[in-house]
């Protein structure tokens, strides 16, 4: 999976060629959390959204997500750029919006990987409280917060293998409780109504949809490792089509198997019943497996939102870097450590980041999973998918200026621009809704998703600063190294 050649070139570069197709698409797949995605995410989809709908509505977004990387990895191949979305917007819309989408980004990945300490801190004080061990949630989130900071220091490939092994764990755990609902044919028999457009259409499928986009929140980020990768023109491509794949077709399994364990019919009822929906997989877990699973995955529930912090924690330590690097932020953020090769400045960036948000959420008492997680993790979607979209319209631009390099319209300028205007809908969508999805009310429900609108102003005025100062390093925005 990884690579021990000694990296060439200068010392301040990130560690080149040690991280292979699965390396990266574990840290990408990690990202996903697809446990705390099937155990959380997926009933409180089937809740407010299109309830057994979900199966077909993942397969939906997946569909989407794999015509979008069709364009996504044909610009890969020709930058290779750890900035990832910031470096395809500032090459195919210009510096400009380059600089805006960087500080996006930085804005999306922090709020991404701080919001899921949230619900980290709940989830492992919950698990430990049951063995006598009862610490506030924020005590457990410093702790996540100090190993991550260790891994994020660290090499690349030592976050890839620890990944690797709690990644699969997560798939184990559930493929179980899906081989126990299969093989006894869920409530009354196995139906394949979930994949009707009738189910596709009940209830609220817009929410629906935003809820599986968010599933998949981290696929994308397979560009970051860019100037980590071997063969980067052949490794980004396969691991992302690879992601896209296996994280879509696991999630259609496991919420079409969800609905069948609990019975089509009876699925909303029973979600409407449970206090709390987060713990509908558990209960399918007893019904169908039982011989205390439930405790193996309470573990795991934690492991794997602990994967996705270190995920997350890697793509905002790059962006920095590369922010740094090219001077759209300070110099001393585009640095690497001497014998690492890790963006290390930009990691201990994120962490005081991180400790300083905790500290107020936990000074102010704020819930950490109602609060924190919902609110940053929804700031966070949001931003994504808005670079996203603005990533969507640079491959047509970069391609247009540059025809030689891809031949093929569908590839360049068609599929690009679909789900461009589709993911320009769900930002629409996300934006004009954001008090009822993230639970935020008054002010706040205005104020967070501002906060993309003034990340965006930030990077703005931050790329004019270095266009007046340096129209050089302003013009070269995104190039990265060649791939």
């Amino acid at each position: 999976m990884t690579d021990q050649t000694a990296p060439l070139g200068g010392a301040n570069q990130l560690r080149k060629n040690s991280l292979g197709v699965g390396a990266v698409t574990f840290l990408v797949v990690s990202a996903a959390a697809p446990l705390t995605a099937v155990a959380g995410g997926v009933p409180l989809s089937m809740l407010l959204g299109n309830g057994p709908g979900i199966p077909l509505t993942f397969a939906f977004v997946t569909t989407v997500l794999l015509l979008f990387a069709v364009g996504y990895v044909a610009m890969a191949r020709h930058i290779s750029n750890a900035g990832a979305f910031y470096a395809y917007t500032a090459q195919g819309l210009g510096g400009l919006a380059g600089g805006a989408a960087a500080l996006i980004a930085i804005l999306a990945y922090n709020a991404m990987q701080i919001g899921v300490f949230g619900l980290f801190g709940a989830a492992t004080s919950g698990f430990f409280a049951g063995y006598g061990l009862d610490l506030p949630w924020w005590v457990w989130t410093y702790v996540g917060i100090a190993l991550v900071a260790v891994f994020g220091y660290r090499r690349v490939d030592f976050s890839a293998r620890v990944l690797a092994v709690l990644v699969i764990l997560e798939y184990l755990v559930v493929l179980v409780i899906d081989a126990a609902i299969l093989m006894k044919g869920g409530d009354s028999g196995l139906s394949a109504a979930p994949f009707t457009p009738t189910a596709f259409l009940s209830g609220t499928p817009a929410i629906g949809i935003l809820f599986c986009f968010a599933a998949f929140i981290g696929f994308e980020a397979t560009t970051i490792y860019s100037e980590e990768a071997r063969e980067p023109a052949k490794t980004v491509p396969r691991a992302t089509y690879i992601s896209v794949l296996i994280i879509g077709l696991f999630y259609m399994l496991t919420s079409w198997l969800m609905v069948n364990g609990a019975g089509v019919d009876k699925l909303v009822p029973e979600l409407q019943g449970l206090a709390d929906p987060t713990t509908f997989l558990f209960g399918l877990a007893d019904r169908y497996v039982g011989g205390g699973i439930t405790t193996v995955m309470g573990l795991l529930f934690v492991t794997s939102l602990f994967a996705g912090v270190v995920a997350f924690h890697n793509g905002v330590a790059r962006y920095f870097y590369v922010a740094g690097r090219e001077g759209l932020l300070p110099k001393a953020l585009g640095v690497t450590h001497p014998v690492f090769q890790s963006p290390h400045v930009g990691s201990v960036v994120q962490t005081v980041i991180a400790v300083l948000v905790v500290g107020l959420f936990a000074a102010t008492g704020q819930d950490p999973v109602l609060a924190l997680f919902s609110w940053l993790t929804n700031v966070g979607t949001l931003a994504i998918i808005l670079l996203m979209a603005l990533t969507a319209f640079s491959i047509v631009a970069f391609f247009g200026r540059n025809p030689g390099l891809e031949g093929n319209k569908l590839v360049t300028t068609v599929l690009p621009v679909v789900t461009g205007l589709i993911l320009l809908a769900l930002v629409f969508y996300i934006a004009t809704n954001f008090g009822a999805l993230a639970g935020a009310e008054g002010a706040l429900a205005l104020f967070l998703p501002g906060l993309v609108l003034i990340a965006a102003v930030i990077g703005l005025l931050c790329a004019l600063r270095l266009k007046a100062g340096d129209a050089v390093a302003f013009a070269r925005l995104g190039v990265g190294r060649e791939v």
